[in-house]
């Protein structure tokens, strides 16, 4: 049987613990995962937890209960919402059948009555859940899925195989439609070792192949196809700089897909063209994003423009695919696959080079194809490796066991330089965002989104940043920074509450006061009493 969790708001606190007590949640299939007394504070519960369920009073201090339940439809549409209230008007009512609540509840609540509500509820989530693991309507949407020419366009775009001169006519043909003026491809990974009970993996593919469908195709005007065991979306933007909103919600999808279909998927989100012969690079790019989960983890969104800026540089096809295994392996894998990749390229480099003039070449090849890889790769390509010629000449005098080392050192060698300036890089975000917030702390407009649009990347990399390096969220050490400073202004000066409450960044005097007491367990008044004294 599915349980599902709610998250109870209201401002006064006993009318929540009369509801937790009086409801037999656990004979409903429902578990309450805690609850909030105010909008603000149940905003970032619903986006910590998600909750199946939101059940929440309309008059609310900071964020009311409307405002809430417009923020929650618009980013968490899937979730349920429950209003109920004190306050029998019909704008109200009105305002809530437009936002498409579950259910309007006068208080005093009796429990019977929302007993039978979340009997309602707990029938309509598991007809959703039923709906969309029904192993029969997945089988018959994977047959049938997009029409067979499309199909085959799409992939063959992918694959480089369409001319300039054949494209006009494939879109007329296929009535295909490419407004753009940006295009991208996405690659949807999941994970065939989370497989829920009594489901293949074939069909759990084609159920995230589905949801990605409705989730993002509308908006991002995406063709989708199965391709290579994975699902590609070809989307289209306005704006080159929808990418980092592209993200986030690529980000929401992963972490959606695994709480209704249980998946567990990665989303790579490769280069942005204007196009769409390029899409080609944007594939393969989107690919090697998918790549980085081993770096990054599942289920997450991950643009390879954020993660690794320095290591798309196309450097043309590589004509030895134990070389490529082995450049992929420096950027990816661990040190003791590298060496392996290493020992694999130099096997291959033995077997294939059937006289001493195929050696000398394969040598160049691969002297080629460090110093292409150190310059896509920003790295100091004399630092790394010295003169390319002396360096060529050095080599092909090495005995096999020599050389075998000589390669495995440098390949670890490039692993290590490609991991600091990958910490360089986050640090850097990171120093930058907290310069911002010691600058700007004061501006009531600072938030997680305006740090990401000056930043020029998604809240979803920036969040995982700032919270691996400092430990924090970035809203955590906003406020945190914000009330150490309300704290010292209060020592140090005889401002009024309000005025100081502005200096730091809050409109609202009251939500200050609010904020200042959950971090320093006393009103900002008694603090300042009790400190002055000290």
């Amino acid at each position: 049987m599915n349980t599902y969790t709610v998250l109870l708001v209201d401002d006064e606190e006993e009318v929540i613990q009369v509801i937790i007590k009086k409801i037999n949640w656990e004979w409903l299939g429902f578990s309450v995962i805690g609850y909030a007394n105010n909008g603000v504070k149940a905003l970032e519960m619903v986006e910590e937890f998600q909750p199946d369920v939101v059940m929440t009073d309309i008059k609310m201090p900071y964020m009311d209960g409307l405002e809430l339940c417009k923020h929650i439809k618009a980013e968490w549409p899937a979730t349920k919402i429950l209003l109920f209230t004190g306050f029998d008007e019909f704008e109200y009512a009105k305002e809530a059948v437009h936002l498409e609540v579950e259910e309007y509840v006068l208080k005093p609540v009796n429990s019977v009555e929302l007993t039978n509500v979340f009997i309602q509820m707990k029938e309509k989530l598991n007809q959703e859940i039923s709906e969309k693991r029904n192993v029969e309507t997945l089988q018959k949407y994977y047959l049938e899925s997009l029409p067979l020419l499309q199909a085959n366009f799409y992939s063959t775009l992918i694959e480089g195989r369409i001319t300039e001169a054949e494209l006009p006519k494939y879109l007329s043909d296929y009535q295909i439609a490419f407004s753009g003026p940006f295009f991208g491809c996405l690659v949807i990974y999941t994970s065939p070792s989370h497989v829920p009970e009594h489901m293949n993996p074939l069909l759990l593919s084609t159920a995230v192949q589905k949801q990605a469908e409705e989730y993002l195709g509308k908006k991002w005007q995406a063709k989708c196809i199965s391709y290579l065991g994975n699902t590609v979306l070809i989307v289209q933007m306005k704006d080159e700089k929808k990418a980092s909103e592209l993200t986030d919600e690529c980000d929401r999808f992963c972490r959606y897909a695994e709480r209704i279909i249980g998946a567990v998927v990665t989303v790579g989100i490769g280069r942005v063209c204007e196009n769409i012969l390029d899409l080609p690079l944007s594939y393969d790019s989107a690919r090697e994003a998918v790549s980085y989960r081993v770096i990054y983890g599942a289920p997450k969104a991950i643009n390879i423009k954020e993660v690794a800026p320095r290591e798309i540089g196309r450097s043309g096809p590589m004509t030895d695919g134990k070389l490529s295994n082995l450049f992929k392996a420096i950027r990816l894998s661990p040190a003791q696959e590298i060496t392996e990749a290493a020992g694999a390229y130099l096997e291959h480099l033995s077997v294939s080079a059937k006289s001493l003039q195929q050696y000398h070449i394969a040598i160049m090849e691969l002297v080629s194809g460090l110093y292409k890889f150190a310059t896509n790769n920003n790295l100091d390509v004399e630092d790394c490796l010295g003169d390319m010629r002396k360096l060529y000449s050095r080599l092909l005098d090495l005995e096999p066991d020599v050389m075998g080392r000589w390669l495995t050192k440098m390949s670890l060698s490039f692993r290590d330089r490609l991991v600091s300036a990958r910490s360089s890089s986050t640090q850097s975000f990171v120093s930058k965002a907290k310069e911002h917030v010691h600058s700007n702390y004061a501006d009531e407009e600072l938030s997680l989104d305006s740090i990401c649009k000056i930043l020029g990347v998604s809240n979803s990399y920036f969040s995982t940043i700032f919270k691996k390096e400092t430990g924090n969220s970035f809203i955590g050490y906003l406020t945190e920074y914000r009330m150490e400073q309300a704290s010292r202004q209060l020592i140090e000066t005889d401002e009024k509450n309000y005025i100081i409450a502005k200096n730091v960044g809050y409109t609202d005097p009251n939500y200050f006061s609010y904020v200042f007491k959950r971090q320093f367990g006393v009103s900002p008044s008694k603090y300042r009493v009790e400190h002055t004294k000290k």
